[in-house]
């Protein structure tokens, strides 16, 4: 093997890698408060995506003019980094194939992602998913398009296992709002907020069964948003809080005060960045093959945590080492 084998082709072989996605996403419905997204975007780079709400930004009878805007932005030059996705309409609502119609033959090579929301069973999702895939092929799209899934449902959680093997989904967003109604009172709307949202055992139960779901699929699991829009210190709490204890490695932005709160609570701590650039950088060298690092052994077992640590740092716009930067990225 060479010594100048890239990571991805020396520790994952045939194995499909997990995925590494911006820690933030961003909501906006209508055109302006997108247009604002994006340019926050080119100002501060590519460090967060950007979700287009077509299901609750959309005025009623106007949901085919939104998909079709939403389209011509994510189509537009505006879209400098490609990070741009968007949430359609649930399955019980009559124009979740129509948004799907409209966009893929548009969008469907640009788009980052299509959030699939309000699910209460897993055979919803294939059905959802199975129509996007039929959509796409007739438009000639050749790609996977990342889905995103909101459990937000008692249905979507009791069959989040199931809903986590559909094939395309690479997200599993935890829909808080939604799931804490669905209890009829019995989860009080305090819970909503913090502390209680992750105090409350049954809020606790769902995300850390979303989170395991997740994880075991080699899916990314996302945290709700935090309701206080303009207490960045609120949000970075939650986030950390969100990232650590619970394992998410993603979260809801729906205020731009909010965005690099999330980035900076969610992106890996600079010593570990530090050790993975030593580490993979003396790998390389090694052939991948065990090295001893200050005076540790590691192996491939090693390397694969280091190496998507890396990656995690360098979406979140961590500045990493020059070298690591010619020969990784």
């Amino acid at each position: 093997m060479s010594a100048n084998v890239h990571p991805n082709a020396a520790l994952f072989d045939e194995e499909k890698p997990f995925p590494v996605i911006a820690n933030c996403e961003h909501f906006a419905g209508s055109e302006k408060l997108i247009l604002k997204a994006l340019e926050l975007q080119q100002s501060i780079g590519p460090v967060f995506d950007i979700t287009c709400d077509c299901e609750d930004g959309a005025a009623a009878g106007q949901e085919a003019e939104h998909a079709k805007m939403v389209a011509r932005v994510i189509a537009s030059d505006s879209n400098k980094h490609k990070m741009m996705g968007v949430r359609i309409h649930d399955y019980t609502h009559a124009h979740w194939k129509a948004d799907v119609d409209i966009l893929i033959p548009e969008v469907g090579n640009l788009v980052s992602y299509i959030t699939l929301p309000k699910s209460t069973k897993a055979s919803q999702i294939a059905e959802m998913v199975a129509y996007i895939q039929q959509v796409a092929k007739a438009n000639n799209v050749h790609r996977d398009i990342p889905i995103h899934v909101l459990v937000e449902t008692h249905g979507a959680l009791h069959e989040v296992w199931e809903i986590a093997e559909i094939d395309w989904i690479q997200v599993l967003d935890f829909g808080m709002m939604d799931f804490v109604s669905g209890h009829n009172g019995a989860i009080p709307a305090s819970c909503m907020r913090s502390p209680g949202q992750f105090d409350h055992p049954l809020l606790a139960r769902a995300k850390t069964e979303m989170v395991a779901a997740a994880l075991a699929n080699g899916i990314v699991p996302a945290h709700n948003v935090t309701l206080d829009l303009k207490n960045a210190e609120q949000t970075h709490s939650d986030a950390k809080r969100a990232r650590q204890e619970f394992g998410f490695m993603r979260m809801w932005s729906i205020y731009p005060t909010q965005i690099q709160a999330i980035v900076d609570a969610m992106k890996p701590d600079y010593s570990e960045v530090e050790d993975a650039q030593g580490i993979l950088l003396a790998a390389q060298e090694a052939n991948w093959g065990p090295i001893q690092y200050k005076g540790e052994l590691h192996d491939r077992a090693t390397y694969r945590y280091y190496w998507q640590l890396l990656q995690r740092a360098q979406v979140s716009g961590l500045e990493l080492l020059q070298e690591v930067t010619d020969k990784f990225f």
